[in-house]
């Protein structure tokens, strides 16, 4: 994998799960991490794991301000943003449509789809003026299957797959990177959220059944490299042999 020595990496959600794996990765390949979540006290430990190249920002991705003093903070600390992970988000409650809370409804919104939208709007002037960069996020098979009680977590993942192919419509140009990854099940605090609903098939898979988070970690140091150039704009899936493969993954 290459070397990001000099490189700044912000990942958002890094409190746990794909987040806190990818930031202890790309700090081992040499870069700047800078871990963003809601809980302070979370990143803070990270981060002091990670040494004197890492920085935790408290910050809420549903709030534009937040996100805003997020990249400037970064800018302030490292000078550059070199590739952006869009990893906040979140699925519960797991409700069917009928009984949804309205109020819940959008808040996952704000979050998966909203939040997304902030991190890319404020960084893409810092990445444009450097030359360049690249802007990963989180998708999901849910952005193409229809699964009964995620209708908002669906509905999100469809809207960041297209979010994504609009960024590399209009910014492949200045030097942009854009893609997604589709990580499959991944055994995370979210997967137990899923599994304690019992609703729907994924709720049923085995537990041994999903990839460490750090197989995801692995796929998103992949794609930070122009290895996977050939799937910008698109979404990489990492249920995928070849990609698999490609990423070193067995």
């Amino acid at each position: 994998m290459s070397d990001f020595s000099s490189k700044t990496v912000i990942i958002t959600g890094a409190s746990r799960g794909i987040g806190a794996a990818t930031a202890r990765h790309f700090a081992s390949l040499g870069a700047n991490v800078v871990l963003a979540a809601r809980t302070a006290k979370d990143i803070d430990e990270i981060a002091s794991e990670l040494g004197e190249n890492a920085l935790a920002v408290t910050c809420d991705v549903s709030d534009a301000e937040q996100v805003e003093n997020l990249i400037n903070t970064t800018v302030d600390r490292f000078g550059t943003i070199d590739v952006l992970i869009n990893n906040a988000g979140v699925i519960d409650p797991v409700e069917r449509l009928s009984e949804s809370s309205i109020d819940a409804w959008g808040r996952l919104i704000d979050i998966n789809v909203k939040g997304v939208y902030y991190a890319i709007r404020y960084a893409l002037p810092i990445m444009k003026t450097q030359g360049g960069g690249t802007i990963i996020t989180i998708g999901s098979g849910a952005g193409t299957s229809a699964l009964e009680g995620w209708s908002h977590y669906c509905t999100s993942k469809a809207a960041v797959h297209h979010l994504n192919a609009c960024l590399h419509n209009e910014e492949a140009e200045n030097g942009i990177r854009a893609l997604v990854l589709s990580p499959g099940t991944v055994a995370t605090e979210m997967q137990t959220v899923i599994a304690a609903s019992g609703v729907n098939p994924v709720s049923q898979i085995p537990w041994d059944d999903h990839i460490p988070a750090d197989w995801a970690a692995r796929a998103l140091g992949w794609m930070a490299t122009t290895d996977a150039d050939d799937w910008l704009g698109k979404v990489v899936s990492l249920r995928e042999a070849g990609i698999r493969a490609r990423v070193g993954l067995t």
